[in-house]
């Protein structure tokens, strides 16, 4: 049986990590894939045409194209999945009195008399166990980690015409070397407002550090929509828009995101706790008072420090951020679709039909969209670049018609002037 794609967004976090020094089995562990899928792709770009400083500005389509990854996918055995759904059950079992993982195990082969050995099922079950390390002291670098967060509270706004109170979520983030904090309300975790907060963050730090480590809060798992991309793949593409690499923190490990917790607590302290009182109308007037608090607990002298976060900030991490691109970063949205007959392309999103070029029609193509353009790939090509329409009618490029089409639309008022006069002299004659 196939196993899970390997997107493209996730094999340009691979060459970001390759290009930051980490280990094959590194790399397979944080991307959550097999080594030797790792090892595949890095031989592939051993030998490719193109650097890979080349490879991370291709579109996603074409990348695919030139690697000739197709469909790539590791393939896992009957056995190995039915033990893998079994995991949790048995970890769980594990902990009780008496329950060992012979016991286990002889349980497991009655129900699946061809399912692994013994030594295989207490290897498989090791690997999937949570280890158990002790914690240590975690020196960060400047400007290389940006630790990002939910609060679990809610501020809230009154609505002016209806009197209804509207909860919003906060998004927190830290830069750790410097204990940096920066914090907005947002409507809610969808994957929109969440990249929209990460946007006003990373302005607000002035560029982009190394590593993006977020928690695994709620947006991780939120569909707002049908069509709307997963987080990771949004965020994915997030961090390669901004040369970022994403390593998330562990489920049910706050050793991994102590900072952002504690800062988290910060924030309730010295932003929620002096809002209290205090009634907004809006959500802009909501985040011009967050701001105000949040600059003022930077600016705050840190117990057993002679400096505060905005100084230690300014001076020792700043200079070290990633310049930002031109363009702020959008939510990719994908879509396989159909040319159809009139050589358009139907984008049930925004009841919109898109041109492309009329020898395509009949073919299914990639489409890739966001808040303002409209793309299409065939083969790893871009055939057609839109911008993006929501009004419900044709957006059409003239070059992408057919040669009688365009003779149609390219005809004059003197065109038909002279065909009448051709034909009334034909009639007179």
């Amino acid at each position: 049986m196939a196993g899970k794609i390997i997107r493209m967004s996730q094999i340009k976090q691979l060459m970001h990590l390759h290009q930051a020094g980490k280990r094959i089995k590194e790399i397979a562990r944080i991307l959550q894939i097999s080594r030797n899928t790792v090892k595949g792709y890095l031989d592939r770009l051993t030998h490719a045409e193109k650097s890979i400083a080349e490879l991370l500005q291709m579109d996603d389509p074409i990348l695919e194209a030139h690697l000739h990854v197709g469909n790539p996918a590791y393939k896992k055995s009957k056995e190995y999945i039915d033990l893998m759904e079994r995991i949790p059950y048995l970890l769980r079992e594990l902990k009780r009195t008496g329950v060992t993982r012979h016991l286990l195990w002889e349980e497991y082969k009655q129900e699946n008399p061809n399912g692994y050995g013994y030594s295989q099922f207490c290897f498989h079950l090791q690997q999937m166990s949570i280890a158990k390390n002790p914690s240590m002291v975690l020196n960060h670098e400047p400007g290389e980690k940006l630790f990002i967060d939910f609060a679990g509270k809610k501020l809230s706004y009154i609505d002016k015409g209806t009197g209804e109170i509207i909860e919003c979520q906060v998004f927190v983030a830290c830069l750790p070397y410097s204990d940096f904090a920066f914090a907005m309300a947002v409507r809610s975790q969808s994957i929109e407002d969440f990249i929209y907060a990460l946007n006003c963050c990373l302005i607000a730090l002035g560029g982009s550090p190394n590593v993006l480590v977020p928690d695994n809060f709620k947006a991780a798992i939120t569909k707002a929509c049908a069509y709307e991309p997963s987080l990771n793949q949004a965020l994915e593409d997030f961090a390669n828009h901004y040369e970022m690499t994403v390593i998330p923190a562990r489920v049910r490990k706050p050793q991994d995101k102590a900072l952002v917790e504690n800062q988290v607590k910060l924030i309730y302290n010295r932003v929620y706790a002096k809002l209290r009182d205090r009634q907004f109308f809006s959500l802009s007037s909501l985040n011009d008072a967050i701001k105000e608090k949040v600059l003022s607990h930077n600016q705050t002298r840190m117990q057993n420090r002679n400096y505060c976060r905005e100084e230690r900030f300014l001076a020792k991490e700043k200079p070290l951020l990633g310049a930002l691109p031109e363009q702020l970063f959008e939510v990719k949205y994908y879509k396989q679709l159909q040319v159809t007959k009139n050589n358009h392309i139907w984008l049930s999103d925004d009841k919109h039909f898109y041109s492309a070029p009329y020898r395509y029609i009949g073919q299914k193509v990639k489409v890739i969209y966001t808040r303002s353009t409209f793309k299409v790939y065939v083969n790893g090509k871009c055939i057609a670049v839109h911008p993006r329409e929501t009004w419900g009618r044709y957006t059409t490029n003239p070059d992408h018609l057919c040669s009688s089409h365009k003779h149609y639309l390219d005809r004059s008022p003197d065109y038909y002037i002279i065909s009448e006069l051709k034909f009334q002299s034909g009639i007179a004659a």
